[in-house]
């Protein structure tokens, strides 16, 4: 870290034209952590009413003052090529992270932050041996990792920093997961992308706040290769079945590659890195086999059609459909679009910006720029109001709502929507959700509306009876003409693992036990009778609150990468939860759920199943399933040897040691 100093200094007015293009909240978090001065930290701070830079109103001399008290920090460390502090004391972090975010941070967040932007340049969430590593198996221990998207890919990095040998199956020609096969257009993230990047590989260099589809798979590419993973990357296979064996206390995963041909690899553990959003839903509709134009799910784009001129239909109104339909609409003859139930979609003044040169120069260039830039992000889009999530009891309007901060979000949504559609009542009657906001995933708003006004498009909510050779028909019998029909339908998301056939112990399988859509895990990550298997983007475990999804894998990958630990350094050849505390683990989860927006009697949506259970939505906030995952806990499993006496294993480290 110390030459980025140097560079930083070396051109003083670039790096001035940098700091008047940067964010003036992270800017001062910055000098006060250089300096240990928080001086003018305190002058800014009345200034700053929120962590973003559109709740600030720094006057421009005090901005000024900033800067240039900056460049002089920053040229002193050049020239004297002192090391940065590792860390401030917690209650001066505290302090300035409250003046940089404008809000009160509590104690109780910081280790979590600091460790997520790593201000010391170390990764706190390595995992590091207990005994000499060369002392260990490591070479003689497998693990198959199902998967080479954006989990598989933490999972194989942590994995190869351990010194764990292991293989990566992945179905498609290459990495990137749900970001390789999402291509349809404006495809692109709805989490900033600067938290939407590994916090051990951060990426100062993208174009948007919010980057589109090939920006973020480039991301995941870059990724494989720098941290050269892609050499343990099979291609093109696809995982049919995995089977525990009981006697030899390992797993045996079989796989299709692309010729047909069947193989077979055994193995110590399994991780499955296949996620929740991989595997279309094609819904029910009678007649859609008898279409006769192409046909296809927003997940599996045909980018050979020419769309000019063409009659579309797009049955569906998800993320999928918010981001391609204004790109499409100006193209088609007419798009008639078939919506169920109606989302929330909402302005973002970030969502079509691009991030500017000067920015951009100080994310890469200014050292620890990036991490302040990352805290105020993290802090504003997710646990910074995730307490208004929660159902208050005495709520008066709690068919639309579940306390007076989500009304009020709700109320500034709607004002969004009317301003978008000019008024039009109808329209508005259409757009307009009657459930909470944040009950179903909140979608950014691609110029929906406005599309929404062109007079070649068509919002439908009459229920669909039918499809036929030509035409969409609805329940009141009118038939709507089309020439391409487009699923945007999502994803199967409640069968976790499907199609896959994964058999435990005494041959129980995934599908016998979870059926169709009621899958259950300890932290997401463990189930009980399938010992030695662990889980990435489990159940239970999928953010709908905000934050980035990367920042849970991560603490997933830390906490299975230890229990590996556990198993190698103690000489286990098996791995499991124990049922209780399985079970205590979910009753928890759901009675945490009762109380917040996703379980609301008048949300429909893929978090829950058809029991009204939530199954795939995180009721913790990061803090707490960071604090859940931080350790690895062994008393919540049992360990031993392969064979029938598993099941008299001890319970307990203490009688482990004994």
């Amino acid at each position: 870290m110390r030459h980025m100093f140097k560079d930083a200094v070396r051109d003083e007015a670039q790096l001035r034209a940098a700091l008047a293009g940067a964010d003036i909240a992270p800017t001062c978090m910055l000098l006060a952590h250089l300096s240990g001065d928080l001086t003018l930290l305190e002058q800014v701070a009345p200034h700053i009413r929120g962590p973003s830079a559109a709740l600030e109103s720094v006057p421009e001399p005090l901005k000024q003052k900033v800067r240039d008290r900056l460049v002089e920090v920053l040229k002193d460390y050049a020239a004297t090529d002192r090391a940065v502090p590792n860390s401030l004391p917690p209650d001066v972090l505290q302090r300035v992270m409250n003046a940089g975010v404008g809000q009160s941070v509590p104690p109780k967040y910081v280790p979590l932050l600091v460790e997520e932007m790593q201000l010391d340049d170390r990764d706190l969430r390595q995992v590091d041996w207990r005994r000499n590593p060369a002392q260990l198996p490591l070479q003689d221990f497998k693990v198959v990792v199902i998967g080479a998207g954006m989990s598989g890919i933490c999972a194989g990095i942590k994995l190869k920093e351990a010194g764990i040998s292991h293989v990566i199956l992945e179905k498609n020609s290459t990495v990137g997961g749900t970001w390789y096969e999402n291509s349809y257009p404006d495809s692109g993230v709805d989490t900033p992308n600067h938290i939407y990047s590994f916090a051990f590989y951060p990426n100062p260099r993208w174009t948007h706040y919010y980057s589109k589809r090939d920006q973020i798979y480039a991301y995941l590419e870059d990724t494989t290769d720098h941290f050269g993973i892609r050499p343990q990357i099979r291609f093109n296979v696809e995982v049919e079945t995995a089977e525990f064996m009981e006697d030899e206390g390992r797993w045996r995963v079989s796989y299709r590659n692309a010729d047909g041909t069947v193989e077979t690899i055994e193995c110590n553990a399994v991780i499955s890195a296949v996620g929740q959003l991989n595997r279309p839903s094609i819904p029910d509709i009678k007649g859609l086999k008898d279409f006769k134009g192409p046909c296809f799910h927003t997940a599996r784009w045909d980018h050979g059609i020419d769309f000019k001129g063409k009659r579309v239909a797009m049955i569906g109104t998800g993320a999928s459909a918010v981001q391609a339909g204004p790109v499409i609409a100006p193209e088609v003859e007419r798009l008639t679009i078939f919506q169920r139930g109606a989302h929330w979609v909402k302005h973002d003044p970030n969502y079509h910006r691009e991030v500017s040169a000067e920015k951009k120069w100080a994310l890469e260039h200014i050292p620890y720029y990036y991490q302040w830039y990352r805290f105020q992000l993290l802090w504003a889009t997710s646990d910074g109001f995730h307490h208004t999530l929660k159902i208050d009891p005495d709520w008066k309007q709690q068919d639309v709502s579940i306390n007076e901060a989500n009304h009020a979000m709700r109320e500034a949504a709607i004002e969004h929507i009317r301003k978008e559609l000019d008024g039009d009542e109808t329209l508005i009657r259409k757009t307009v959700p009657n459930y909470p906001l944040y009950g179903r995933r909140v979608l950014r708003d691609n110029y929906w509306f406005r599309m929404l006004k062109r007079p070649n498009v068509e919002l439908v909510t009459e229920p669909i009876d039918h499809v036929s050779a030509d035409s969409v028909v609805t329940k009141d019998g009118a038939s709507h003409a089309a020439d391409v029909l487009i699923l945007a339908t999502g994803f199967q998301t409640n069968r976790m693992l499907w199609p896959m056939d994964v058999k435990g112990r005494g041959g129980v399988t995934i599908r016998g036990l979870w059926g169709d859509d009621d899958p259950c895990a300890y932290l997401g990550v463990s189930v009980p009778q399938f010992p030695n298997m662990f889980l990435l983007y489990g159940p239970k475990t999928n953010l709908a609150h905000g934050g980035s999804i990367i920042f849970h894998t991560e603490c997933q990958v830390r906490y299975i990468i230890q229990a590996l630990r556990e198993m190698i350094e103690g000489g286990h050849s098996t791995i499991e939860v124990r049922q209780d505390a399985h079970d205590r683990y979910n009753e928890l989860v759901d009675a945490t759920h009762k109380n917040l927006v996703w379980a609301h009697p008048g949300v429909n949506s893929w978090y829950k199943n058809k029991n009204n259970r939530v199954t795939m939505t995180t009721p913790w906030s990061l803090l707490d399933y960071w604090k859940l995952t931080k350790q690895f806990d062994p008393e919540s499993y049992l360990f031993g040897s392969a064979g029938p006496e598993q099941k008299d294993l001890p319970r307990t480290q203490d009688e482990l040691q004994a």
